[in-house]
């Protein structure tokens, strides 16, 4: 069912009026005085030391702004205080939103697939913010091509996502999943843990992607006494570590690889039976970037054959699809991509979605545009 521009407008002065009836009524209430009809002239001076004068209309949003599916609710609080919000189930916005609305929209805040089609059906768009630090799902190269900035959500994760690569790397090392599943079971009783294959000690540590995560992770590894490496498209100002030109010559002078690259055109499969290859029996890779990067036949096979020794995974390619060759592999950890997902990491988030927008429309500039 579309929306009209009369149905939303309808919506907007419904939504503003239980909100300031709302308000006058808490203010009342908690100065001890009677407010029946919190619309009324009384309550509203009530709530006010310069008395409002009456028949003064409600100030208008500056700004439409459509969040097609999902958004953290704090984004949400922040933007529907801003501007003028729509909301729609998914991105099929010709489904739901009629032209006259779709022309008013300036403004997107999503995590989702944004592609051409979605934004030219928005004539009138300036801005799409993005949630998470990853923009591979929004077509930015189309939205530059149609001066429309594109934002994410990058620095506000970076620790949270180190710290889990850590926490990951440890779990596959150390076995700690089995060894909870162990006690879980009630088998402790019966016999100790088997000890442990694999160790983090005298490990020198590869890092595919030395940007502000990866340098992060970098800081966490060196922390844990082992030697770091890196491939990026090109050496990184201001660290020290060992910089390889390929990623295939990286995974020769390390046995642990950690891939925190973004996912795109020339980073799909590039780690590949080759590179898997080149860790060799003892090698263990991480992935906490995007699960596009890596071939996960070939991944499945070096785990099958021992051509590496373990594997752990907060990102897939299909996800939440999770294949059952995948999962019958008992030395590979998966996770529900989780590398951000606390509650104070996500609300961040949120909260950088949202002021990208507003300072967009506020001062035309945008807090972080994508390159």
């Amino acid at each position: 069912m579309l929306i009209s521009l009369e149905e939303l407008a309808s919506r907007r002065e419904l939504e503003a009026k239980i909100k300031s009836a709302a308000h006058y009524r808490r203010i009342a209430q908690s100065k001890g005085l009677p407010c029946e009809n919190p619309d009324s002239p009384a309550a509203i001076r009530a709530g006010s030391d310069t008395p409002e004068p009456e028949g003064k209309p409600l100030s208008k949003p500056a700004a439409t702004v459509l969040i097609p599916g999902w958004m953290h609710e704090h984004a949400r609080r922040m933007l529907r205080t801003h501007f003028s919000l729509v909301e729609t189930p998914d991105c099929d916005i010709h489904a739901h939103l009629s032209p006259e609305v779709r022309a008013s929209i300036r403004g997107v805040a999503c995590r989702a697939r944004i592609d051409r089609q979605f934004i030219d059906a928005l004539p009138n768009l300036e801005i799409i913010a993005s949630y998470g630090v990853g923009y591979d799902a929004v077509d930015a190269a189309y939205a530059r091509s149609k001066n429309i900035v594109v934002t994410n959500t990058p620095d506000v994760l970076n620790e949270e996502v180190a710290d889990l690569t850590l926490g990951l790397l440890i779990s596959v090392v150390r076995e700690i999943p089995k060894a909870a599943a162990f006690v879980r079971g009630g088998r402790w009783k019966a016999s100790d843990y088997p000890l442990s294959r694999l160790t983090l000690r005298n490990r020198r540590v590869g890092i595919y992607g030395m940007g502000r995560i990866g340098r992060c992770i970098a800081r966490r590894v060196e922390a844990f006494g082992l030697p770091v490496a890196y491939h990026s498209r090109r050496p990184a100002e201001g660290v020290a570590y060992d910089y390889f030109p390929s990623l295939l010559e990286l995974a020769s002078a390390v046995d642990v690889l950690i891939s925190i690259v973004p996912g795109d055109p020339s980073t799909a499969n590039s780690v590949n039976a080759e590179v898997l290859s080149a860790l060799g029996p003892e090698g263990v890779f991480i992935n906490v970037g995007r699960g596009t990067v890596v071939d996960e036949d070939a991944l499945i096979s070096a785990l099958r054959t021992g051509a590496i020794a373990a594997a752990g995974l907060d990102v897939l390619a299909d996800e939440p699809n999770v294949s059952e060759d995948l999962l019958a592999l008992d030395n590979l950890t998966i996770l529900p991509h989780i590398g951000s997902a606390s509650v104070s990491t996500r609300t961040a988030m949120a909260d950088l979605v949202a002021q990208n927008v507003i300072a967009w429309f506020q001062s035309g500039a945008a807090i972080t545009p994508v390159p």
